[in-house]
Order: structure tokens, then C-alpha cells, then sequence
């Protein structure tokens, strides 16, 4: 164990290199934190906002992950917390091995910082007025809307052989045909519409352009939420498509997958020169589902065949966001 944990860090020095010059971008991201980390790091991140010493979610999971290599589980979370709370700084706890800290920082915060902070629903009152009540948690949302059922399994890296042998970049999401998909957190939709592997497909941009979304194999003949449009702002919660067996043709609406699915991916893009190259970031979504999975948004269909959410939300932390159609 103990020497498999040197040999993980022997790689992480080799992917951050220097920390100086222009080119100094993360290269590459083993993203290993369990659900249990994600979970417990979350509930403390929650509880530390009302007390004298809050803590952030992303510190304690950089803390954690120098300590083990990158393998993040619950109880060097804890332990994590239980450490920052005596007022020592991460370089204090952690000495040499806090030239890892950095880059554990910003690899968790690219992948996981849209999805925790300041949000509000629209409620009514004791007197049936409508408020906005605000909270702060989980403010992302699953990709799949609520009451819809679907399954998944650890999926990512199998190999896939259609054009070419590759491996499999995302988590893929069995439910039934014309499930409503709904955009993970707000951004900005940069791609949309056919591609031979992901059939109809929907490419959202995080605000902070950090993430980059894709959600494909969406239904045929109707993959898209009415209006939808590249250049849109959508936000976290709202229909973007549906889910379908689109895919793996180069004539556009065809099904040639067997399975009806979403294929949930994220891409992390830390320099604009690694969104669309042979060296770019995708990493294992399995364990954010599982914990979005308990953040879902309740939608229904218009008469107009619009699909709205049943609770009008808003991103607080998103100050300059306008709202979108369909919310």
C-alpha cells in the first residue's frame, strides 16, 4: 500500500511538472473520489457555514487527497476537518507533501465547483405569498429529471469499437425512451445536433468555462427541448433534451444503439487549447451522479409543449445570469 502511494504521487509530479511559465496548465486528471468522500465532505462543508471557522468542500478533499495519493474516501475527509478546525493552515498539516495541495485544489475545483454554493427556490409563505427562500448546498441537479427512473453502473474506460477502438468517456444512464434530460448546472449550450458516435447530442459550457457537459443518444425525431438554441444560456434544471438510441451513423436521426440511454460526459478544460485536441480531459462521472442523484428537478409539459420546472430557481452566485426560456 504504502508503495503504491509514492508511485501515485511519482505520477502526479510527472502530469503538474513546474509550477512557472505560460504553459503551466494541468495536463491530465485521475479523478478517484468516492461518493462517501463527496457526501461526507459536503455535509461538513454545510454545517462549517455556520460556525466560526467554514470550510469549503474543495479544501477538505485537496487535504484528503494529498494524504492518500489521490484515492479520496470518507474518513480522510473527516480527519481533514477535524485537522482544519484546530486553525492550522493545509501547508501547516501537511509539510512536503504540500506541493500537492495546488494541484489537487484546482483539479477538484474544476470538476466539482459549479455544483455547491448559494442558491433559492421560489416557495409560497405562511400567507400563500411567493418568496424566494434562500439556502446554501447541492445546487446542481441530476441530468435526469425527477420522477423519472433510470440505472448506471462504473462504466467509464470499457472499450468501445465503432470508427475506432477507444474508450468509453462518460456514464452511461439506462431509462426510457423521451426521459426529459436536464442541464447539470447553468452555462452556456456550444454544441448541438448530430454527431456519428453520440447521435443528437447537447454540449453545455459552465459559466466559469471550466466544464464542458455533453449529453448524448438523444431521441430521435425529437431530441431537443423546444427552442433550444446554440448560443443559449440555460440553467441549472431545465429540460435540454430527451433521452433516446441516437447514434453511431453518419446519416443524422438514426437509431443504431441498441440500448436506450443518456451518455452523461464532462469534460475538464483548464487552457482553452485542450477543448478540442488529442490530449483532453474526461473524467469519471460515476460517483458525481450518485451524489447529484439526490438533487433532481421536478418538470412538467406546458400546453404549448414547452417543459417548465415545477420550482423556479434561481443561482445566487450567478449574479449576472439572465433567465432562460423554459424556466
Amino acid at each position: 500500500m504504502r508503495r503504491r502511494f509514492f508511485i501515485m504521487i511519482l505520477i502526479l509530479a510527472l502530469l503538474v511538472g513546474p509550477v512557472h511559465g505560460a504553459e503551466d496548465y494541468i495536463k491530465w486528471v485521475d479523478f478517484n473520489v468516492s461518493y462517501e468522500a463527496m457526501d461526507k465532505a459536503l455535509a461538513l462543508d454545510i454545517r462549517s457555514q455556520e460556525q466560526d471557522m467554514p470550510v469549503s468542500w474543495i479544501d477538505l478533499l485537496a487535504l484528503a487527497a494529498c494524504r492518500t495519493g489521490g484515492k479520496v474516501t470518507g474518513k480522510p475527509v473527516e480527519q481533514a476537518y477535524q485537522d482544519l478546525q484546530t486553525g492550522q493552515s493545509p501547508q501547516e498539516l501537511l509539510g512536503e507533501l504540500f506541493k500537492y495541495y495546488s494541484y489537487y485544489h484546482q483539479a477538484y475545483d474544476a470538476a466539482l465547483g459549479g455544483l455547491v454554493g448559494n442558491y433559492a427556490i421560489l416557495v409560497e409563505d405562511d400567507r400563500g405569498e411567493k418568496i424566494w427562500k434562500a439556502s446554501y448546498g447541492l445546487k446542481a441537479f441530476s441530468p435526469i429529471a425527477a420522477g423519472y427512473g433510470y440505472s448506471h453502473c462504473d462504466d467509464f474506460g470499457v472499450g468501445r469499437s465503432y470508427g475506432f477502438a477507444r474508450k468509453h468517456l462518460g456514464n452511461d444512464l439506462m431509462g426510457a425512451l423521451g426521459t426529459p434530460i436536464v442541464a447539470v448546472e447553468a452555462g452556456t449550450v456550444e454544441a448541438m445536433g448530430w454527431n456519428q458516435y453520440g447521435g443528437w447530442r447537447v454540449g453545455i459550457r459552465s459559466l466559469d468555462h471550466r466544464r464542458y457537459y455533453y449529453y448524448a443518444h438523444l431521441q430521435k425525431d425529437t431530441p431537443f427541448a423546444p427552442g433550444l438554441q446554440e448560443g443559449d444560456l440555460v440553467q441549472a434544471g431545465q429540460v435540454i433534451g430527451f433521452m433516446g438510441r441516437t447514434g453511431y451513423s453518419t446519416h443524422e436521426n438514426v437509431n443504431n444503439i441498441e440500448t436506450v440511454h443518456l451518455h452523461f460526459g464532462l469534460e475538464l478544460i483548464f487552457d482553452e487549447s485542450q477543448k478540442e485536441c488529442n490530449s483532453e480531459i474526461w473524467i469519471d462521472v460515476y460517483q458525481i451522479v450518485r451524489l447529484l442523484s439526490r438533487h433532481r428537478s421536478s418538470v412538467v409539459k406546458a400546453a404549448d409543449g414547452t417543459w417548465q420546472r415545477v420550482y423556479a430557481y434561481r443561482d445566487l452566485d450567478a449574479e449576472d445570469w439572465e433567465c432562460p426560456q423554459g424556466s
